[in-house]
């Protein structure tokens, strides 16, 4: 009788094992087998990465195996069983691979197919359409969009993180690492000391010393040192933590009445104000979205203020940046005067610690919270409901949607929410980031997550004229390798621009992303559809330089891009496309650490091996 070799794969993550029975039935095109149990006797099967081996005989032969099915039956407590993959070695020598990468919870059960990726029109057997077409209503079942504010892109459907689908929830190590990092953060910013001194005015600078004790790494000590110089400021508007807001100004605001006269100490070339706009050396920062915010109410023993500042920024002859003028406030008059570097020394400091605060509020909330991991949440819920797992597109893209939508869940739990650590420790809680977002709304189109564009559209394109923007110059590196990869990715799958149009499924997904994450807004410009290969290439780099990236840039990550640990493509193409991409990250790994070498402020946040594959990891 024909025998198989079965070997499974345990997660080795925490409680991944199982005491549980697992029942196996193999489905051939000439037949299925009966139910087996795999167990060997004196043995404990499905430990914590485990990876156990069982032969399986059956009555006939099977043919060419199509899917694998998994039962797990209690033994005596439920406990859920994380399972990787399974290889089946045939009869005939052969071995198929079944990659699995999910959670089997209570009396549950998992149908798996080949490990091969394949588009809907790949599937001629019947067995295998239906297979894919039970996923997806599945998942869509799971997967449920929801309204959580009013302007705001559509989330997951969960009022807590335990609402949420097993496979997506945080494991046991990733949970532990949310609430220790979380308190970690407390502990080293010294909040509730902080907000002592928060409700109460503070004595002098050195006071902002204080939040440094404890994060002590060589970028922080050098700003903690030169905070208050003209260089660092403009240095953070390239390369801090909000490098996005910068661009080169080409006519001088109405709203910012500034004169030759009044900046002529600054300028350094013997130019007129208007002058210096025509070469490109005048740049401005508008924080306008923050005009009319509500400040934070929540504690009416304390008044918090916001300010919606316009900051002139010049490029001095050392190609360096420098502030040099600066209205709080978006309408001119005499109670909202424009502060110069010829200025009393503290009121010109004063002025910009109000620019780095509102910078702050921009930074937090729209920067980080809606462009990388809100939108990231999108383009993740969309994925899980209209690409089955054996879609190229869903395997390319599921490591970069690990964990995002159970910690944006998180967040909607314990920090954005009402009487979070937002209403707590931000000027804007209590309900004024909630508007920030929906204002930010009609700014988040599809071609300002296109990185170079994005750049283009700030006029801050030239690396000639503007030599030390690393965020830049390190962002189209990264930008470029992934695009590459991509394509190549996109070349193994679809022969043509046709076989793109014509997958349903990957069409279904970019409306989802339209119609729900982006609210079916046109004037966002985010696709409907999809009609040709270079267009779906640029899609998946938006999705994946944003999820990674971007966000990594904005929130200094630690894990690297390019690392699919979880094996869904098992083709040499593919594996080989990853090989080149991770090649490709290792050379730009040079080229931003040779730049970086005694520079006494480096920047590598978008150095790959600093790059998390996604906003959660």
């Amino acid at each position: 009788m024909p025998s198989y070799t079965v070997t499974v794969a345990t997660g080795s993550q925490w409680f991944a094992g199982t005491d549980d029975y697992i029942y196996l039935s193999l489905v051939g095109s000439a037949g299925c087998s009966e139910k087996h149990l795999l167990d060997k006797p004196f043995y404990n099967d499905f430990e914590r990465g485990a990876v156990d081996s069982y032969d399986v005989t059956v009555d006939e032969e099977l043919g060419e195996i199509q899917l694998v099915k998994i039962e797990k039956r209690k033994y005596w407590l439920h406990d859920d069983w994380y399972l990787k993959y399974i290889t089946l070695k045939t009869p005939h020598g052969d071995y198929i691979e079944f990659p699995c990468y999910r959670w089997i919870t209570g009396d549950g059960e998992v149908v798996l197919r080949d490990g091969r990726a394949k588009l809907a029109r790949d599937d001629q057997i019947h067995i295998l359409k239906q297979h894919r077409r039970k996923e997806l209503e599945t998942r869509q079942k799971q997967y449920r969009w929801m309204e959580w504010n009013p302007g705001f892109p559509l989330s997951i459907d969960a009022k807590c993180h335990k609402d949420l689908p097993r496979d997506i929830q945080f494991d046991s190590e990733k949970g532990v690492d949310f609430v220790l990092n979380y308190s970690k953060a407390m502990e080293n910013l010294f909040i509730n000391r902080f907000m002592h001194m928060f409700q109460s005015s503070w004595n002098d600078f050195a006071d902002f010393e204080k939040i440094f004790v404890k994060i002590s790494n060589t970028i922080s000590e050098r700003v903690m040192n030169h905070w208050q110089e003209d260089l660092m400021f403009g240095y953070q508007f390239l390369n801090g933590c909000n490098p996005v807001l910068i661009q080169r100004c080409t006519e001088l605001p109405r709203k910012l009445p500034v004169t030759t006269e009044m900046v002529e100490c600054s300028l350094e070339r013997q130019l007129s104000l208007e002058q210096e706009v025509q070469q490109g050396n005048i740049f401005v920062v508008d924080f306008e979205l923050l005009d009319g915010i509500d400040a934070n109410k929540t504690d009416p023993c304390t008044l918090q203020f916001l300010a919606a500042p316009i900051c002139l920024l010049y490029k001095n002859l050392a190609n360096k940046i420098v502030p040099i003028a600066i209205q709080l406030n978006q309408i001119p008059g005499e109670e909202n005067p424009i502060f110069l570097p010829s200025d009393a020394k503290y009121d010109w400091l004063l002025a910009k610690i109000w620019v780095r605060s509102s910078d702050f509020h921009i930074h937090q909330t729209i920067t980080h919270l809606l462009r990388t991991h809100l939108v990231s949440e999108v383009f993740g819920i969309a994925m899980y409901r209209q690409l089955p797992a054996v879609h190229p597109i869903f395997k390319l893209l599921v490591a970069h949607v690990r964990f995002t939508i159970a910690i944006n869940t998180k967040a909607r739990e314990q920090l954005i929410c009402e009487c979070g650590l937002f209403d707590k420790a931000n000027a804007t809680g209590g309900g004024g980031h909630v508007q920030m977002v929906q204002r930010a709304m009609k700014d988040l189109t599809y071609a300002s997550l296109c990185f170079p564009e994005a750049i283009k559209a700030r006029g801050m394109e030239s690396k000639e004229d503007i030599p030390y923007y690393f965020y830049r110059d390190d962002g189209l590196l990264v930008w470029e390798a992934v695009r590459t990869f991509t394509a190549e990715v996109v070349d193994i799958y679809y022969e043509s621009d046709q076989v793109v149009a014509e997958d349903s499924e990957l069409q279904d997904f970019v409306k989802d992303v339209y119609v729900y994450g982006m609210r079916g807004c046109k004037a966002s410009g985010f696709p409907k559809s999809l009609k040709s290969r270079e267009q779906l290439s640029e899609y998946l780099t938006v999705v994946i330089f944003t999820a990674s990236a971007q966000h990594a840039a904005v929130n200094f990550g630690q894990l690297f891009l390019g690392m699919y640990p979880e094996e869904h493509f098992i083709e040499k193409p593919v594996k080989e496309a990853m090989a080149r991409f991770r090649k490709n990250l290792e050379a730009i790994v040079s080229v931003i650490a040779d730049r970086n070498k005694n520079k006494k402020l480096p920047y590598y946040y978008l150095s790959p091996d600093r790059i998390p594959n996604s906003v959660a990891i």
